[in-house]
């Protein structure tokens, strides 16, 4: 018997084999013809903040204090920031020189600072007594009654910065632990090149070539004692302070660190008005640069004045800000080391400056 296979059974099948493999090359040939995918990729990168160009000082104001610092007898410095360009002039601005007084700005910032941390309050009482008393410029010492005279934090600042009391600012310095404190603020704050001296005793006492004594405090004990010096020990002392005075300070880094403060850099928006203020209202120098100050314009300032000896001054001095009416404001610091010049022809330095500022503005 011969048998046959059934082919036609296994037709379906090879019709769906077949179908099968007609789909996929059509997928293939779908596939290969399909464009691919864009991919994008993100690059993302930093952008610095824009920084402003530095603004340049005026030209003429330039030649100006150049102009006037150089043509004075003396050892001069001079120092003129604009709080709100940033530019600076200057004459002999890196000039370390005795700041006298001036230094009692920088007590000031060191009480405020401690009222902006918490330390004190500028109504702490303070008794006064005669073993507070310094010597020179101190009218505070008239009020003691019976050896002792009670006071605040807060009077004794004003009447330092305002009347220039000795007695009051090494009160100051004492109650915030000494000079120590004020070199801390000066480093914590970076105010530069500016030194801060042991106090008004000891400062005094040691340009004169004296070592102090308490009984220097009264009445002229000190001038009479100061007197009686050989003249040579008395030059070498001089001498020694105004070429490298342990209170000396450059006008550049006075004149920075005043506009810092306007800033607000420095203290509290509280205190930085505070002082400001009192700067203001200051009763001293009212003929060294606030003398040439226009009306609509103000000025706050602090003024130091050194010892003198056969006519030469270690220390004549004026820094502060001046703000003209519409609120542009510069840091000024003019700063006489030594000078053999009469006080009126010092006066005229510092008011040439004003006028300088006060013309290229």
């Amino acid at each position: 018997m011969t048998e046959t296979l059934a082919f036609e059974s296994s037709r379906p099948y090879s019709g769906i084999l077949l179908a099968l493999a007609l789909c996929a090359c059509v997928h293939d040939a779908r596939t290969a013809t399909q464009t691919p995918e864009k991919q994008t990729t993100q690059v993302v990168m930093a952008v610095p903040p824009s920084v402003p160009l530095p603004v340049a000082a005026p030209a003429a104001l330039a030649r100006s204090i150049n102009a006037v610092a150089q043509s004075f007898d003396g050892r001069v410095g001079v120092a003129v920031h604009s709080v709100d360009k940033g530019w600076t002039v200057e004459s002999n601005g890196d000039l370390r020189l005795p700041q006298q007084s001036v230094s009692k700005l920088w007590v000031a910032m060191t009480v405020l600072d401690f009222r902006d941390r918490g330390r004190l309050t500028l109504n702490d009482p303070i008794t006064l007594t005669e073993a507070d008393l310094t010597l020179f410029h101190q009218p505070i010492a008239a009020l003691l009654k019976n050896g002792g005279y009670q006071t605040t934090v807060g009077e004794l600042l004003r009447r330092a910065l305002t009347m220039s009391d000795n007695t009051c600012n090494d009160r100051l310095l004492r109650y915030v632990g000494g000079p120590s404190a004020v070199r801390d603020f000066i480093a914590r704050k970076g105010l530069g090149n500016i030194r801060f001296g042991p106090g008004e005793k000891l400062l005094q006492s040691g340009t004169a070539g004296l070592t102090w004594k308490p009984e220097y405090s009264y009445g002229n004990t000190f001038a009479v004692a100061r007197s009686r010096l050989p003249q040579a020990e008395r030059v070498a002392a001089f001498e020694r302070y105004v070429a490298d005075p342990p209170d000396g300070a450059a006008p550049r880094a006075i004149a920075k660190a005043l506009a810092r403060l306007k800033k607000g850099d420095l203290l509290s928006p509280a205190s930085t008005a505070l002082l400001i203020d009192t700067m203001k209202s200051s009763k001293t120098g009212k003929q060294r640069m606030r003398g040439a100050v226009p009306s609509g314009w103000s000025f706050g300032h602090k003024t130091g004045t050194g010892q003198d000896l056969a006519g030469r001054t270690a220390g004549y001095n004026d820094v502060g800000l001046l703000m003209a009416p519409d609120g542009r404001t510069y840091a000024i610091a003019v700063m006489i080391g030594d000078t053999p010049r009469t006080i009126p022809q010092r006066q005229q330095l510092m008011q040439s400056v004003v006028e300088a500022v006060v013309a290229n503005s």
